[in-house]
């Protein structure tokens, strides 16, 4: 199209675009987001919204598409979830004052790992951003949670331990050096549902350490340890200045983290001991479902943590233990305490909006409630015996001076949105009041002038109204039009009358409308101070939002261990693994009490280092095979156990060779899948591993099977 034939408007999208060309432009046009030209035809498919076009009935017929700009966030969440960038252009100048051209910029950019509208969220998962660095041997891999803060990284020694933990971390959007081709298709085919958003190597800069360390971000020098790890930081760290440059503010603490302190759970172990979902995806039948308690989003999001990253280190297994076995002892002081969490709300990610700039009045609001509900929880852990609910007291922050500053700055029920005002209270601060008090005043005033008028004319039925397209006008009806008097200047004919507006009633609507204009900028002005104010408080929230998620989690898990009969279980460095009575969480909880068959396991190394199980069909063999994984789960992860008793000798890691339908999409067979992971076992296996084997050697003859089988 023609650039003269052109409007200035599209003109300027246009020069906009051409900066943004790989995101979704909404392009702010008064209460709407428009999008133009391809943007509009591939959003009006994904949003199932209208597709129309501006100078339809010309040759220069513009398409486009359009979505409330109030409402949006459900929309961005469709093209986030479709795999789009969305990039928001607001206008940055008053339209009421501008000459020509309304002046507009691109505010931020919305990728899946960096979306923080709540709309958009799960409230019990993490939306982890991850960055992924490849040195010579070892891969570096930083992830970040925008929305709560989390932000650490690790570094693993090999391409299967880098796909294990990548799939353990379930990222929404991963960052990877466009330069790294091949490695980046590699890693596309492995995650295919993931967010990719490929960016320059210089991102992962050699200097990681130094720049992390302007940005106090890390106190450390680079190492080999950590040094691929790091270059992945520094990638996350340049995406968010490039993108969101506020989200910045949120990450105040990088973290790193070894894989080798936590039991290893790779991605067909997760899958086939359905850990998060059941095999139809469904939440219900998992052993996420059986144990989640959780009155928080924080805690119900550090659950998942906890069931995807047991632990492997003694004492920190014993404390949790102890933590879960004291609740399980105080039914009524574990009521108590999971009824005031009940009154908190998800302070982590509130934390993140107030000092990201994001927080609304509502956002407030929910702060000074939940920091209300503290002190009978804390109160409840004055005389804990474990260790862990001890030092759990101890990191609650009540933060009275930010509980009185929003509940005098900050009406008790706000609006959804802070341009529509009435936000802040009366009389916090006396120069709104005072302007208020004017607006308010109004009413009186066209009371007096009315009345006088009706004096003035003779016209006793004139009346004086509003509405938004005339603003204040005189109606005048037809009976008494010939009493009108010269100074009354025709605004509009009505059927049974006319209306009129006079110079002193302009004026009057003038300062009324330009007072309604102070107030909302006004109010902007003194939320925006409250809550850089409370955002002096972001560690303190922080900390007891960490606090209150690991507190909500072993309340959980006594409820859970309570319910469902589960005993505390043993936990030693030997090589045994004992289960006496035991049974399947999952299973039981869909069957019902007594009505599944518990059983017993023995495994050492001394007398029974293997278990063959033999059978028919459906007698019950992977469900045995799956029960014993799951109960070291839970043992390591710190929860009580479906057992009369049960010792445990930590296991490193948990392999199963359980189906292949998963893999039959991708071309392979059933034997080629079973030998792939059977090689995989193998080669990874150590004397602390469990190894679940399920008729290995099926997908071929028998001769061949039994054979494979004898030899692993």
């Amino acid at each position: 199209m023609e650039a003269t034939r052109l409007t200035p408007m599209i003109r300027q999208y246009l020069q906009i675009k051409e900066r943004y060309r790989d995101a979704i432009l909404f392009f702010r046009l008064g209460d709407f987001y428009e999008m133009f030209f391809d943007d509009a035809e591939k959003a009006s498919r994904v949003l199932d919204i209208a597709l129309t076009s501006r100078n339809r009935s010309e040759d220069s017929a513009v398409p486009l598409c359009g979505v409330p700009y109030h409402a949006a966030t459900p929309y961005i969440s469709k093209l986030l979830d479709a795999g789009f960038k969305v990039a928001i252009c607001e206008q940055v100048e008053d339209p009421k004052t501008a000459r020509g051209v309304v002046q507009r910029e691109v505010v931020r950019v919305i990728t899946p790992g960096t979306v923080t509208e709540g709309g958009a969220l799960d409230a019990g998962d993490n939306n982890f951003l991850v960055a992924v660095s490849r040195g010579k041997q070892e891969y570096g891999l930083a992830l970040t949670d925008v929305t709560t803060g989390e932000f650490r990284f690790t570094q693993v020694a090999d391409y299967a331990a880098l796909v294990d933990e990548i799939g353990r971390v379930r990222p929404r959007e991963i960052i990877l050096a466009e330069e790294e081709g091949p490695f980046l298709e590699e890693l596309q085919s492995d995650f295919p549902h993931v967010h990719w958003s490929p960016v320059t190597s210089v991102c992962f800069s050699q200097s990681a350490a130094e720049r992390l360390k302007a940005l106090s971000l890390w106190p450390g020098d680079e190492d080999a340890e950590w040094q691929q790890g790091l270059r992945a930081a520094s990638a996350v760290v340049s995406f968010l200045e490039e993108n969101l440059p506020e989200l910045l503010k949120v990450l105040r603490d990088l973290q790193p983290y070894s894989i080798s302190h936590y039991l290893v759970l790779d991605e067909t172990t997760r899958r086939n001991l359905e850990l998060l979902h059941d095999f139809q995806g469904n939440r219900k039948g998992s052993l996420l479902g059986v144990l989640d308690y959780t009155m928080t989003p924080m805690g119900a999001r550090r659950l998942r943590q906890w069931l995807l990253y047991p632990l492997l280190d003694e004492r920190n297994i014993r404390q949790r233990h102890e933590g879960v076995e004291d609740l399980v002892e105080d039914y009524k002081g574990r009521q108590d305490l999971r009824t005031g969490l009940k009154g908190v709300q998800d302070l982590e990610r509130l934390a993140g909006r107030i000092v990201s700039g994001s927080a609304d009045a509502r956002d407030l609001a929910a702060v000074k409630e939940s920091l209300c509900a503290l002190a009978p929880i804390k109160a409840g852990l004055r005389d804990r015996r474990a260790e862990i609910l001890v030092s759990l007291r101890e990191g609650i922050w009540e933060l009275p001076q930010v509980v009185e500053l929003v509940g005098r700055a900050v009406v008790d029920h706000p609006p959804p949105t802070l341009k529509e005002g009435g936000v802040i209270r009366p009389g916090y601060h006396p120069e709104l009041d005072e302007i208020r008090s004017m607006k308010k005043n109004a009413k009186e005033w066209i009371a007096r002038f009315e009345s006088s008028e009706r004096k003035r004319t003779g016209i006793n039925s004139l009346k004086v109204r509003y509405n938004r397209v005339f603003g204040y006008y005189i109606e005048v009806t037809k009976a008494n039009l010939g009493s009108v008097p010269p100074d009354y200047i025709r605004k509009q004919t009505l059927v049974n009358g006319e209306r009129y507006i006079t110079p002193e009633l302009k004026e009057y609507e003038a300062k009324v409308l330009s007072s309604e204009e102070e107030i909302l900028k006004l109010e902007l002005v003194l939320f925006a101070e409250v809550r850089e104010k409370i955002a002096a408080f972001y560690a303190q929230i922080k900390e007891t939002s960490h606090v209150l998620a690991t507190l909500d989690v072993l309340l959980s898990l006594a409820e859970a261990a309570e319910s469902r009969h589960f005993i505390r279980p043993e936990i030693d460095s030997s090589l045994v693994i004992s289960v006496r009575e035991g049974r399947h969480p999952v299973v039981e909880a869909a069957l019902g009490r007594g009505a599944f068959v518990p059983n017993d396991c023995h495994l050492d190394p001394e007398s029974q280092q293997i278990v063959m199980l033999t059978g028919p069909n459906m007698a019950g063999k992977s469900t045995y095979m799956r029960q014993l994984a799951l109960i070291v789960i839970l043992a390591q992860m710190g929860s009580y156990v479906p057992a009369s008793a049960a010792r445990i000798g930590l296991v490193d890691r948990i392999f199963t060779r359980i189906g292949a339908a998963d893999f039959l999409a991708r071309g392979e067979s059933t034997f080629m899948v079973e030998m792939k992971e059977t090689a995989h076992i193998l080669r990874h296996a150590t004397s602390r591993s469990l190894i679940l084997l399920d008729e290995v050697g099926r997908g071929t003859s028998t001769f061949d099977g039994i054979s494979i089988a004898w030899s692993v």
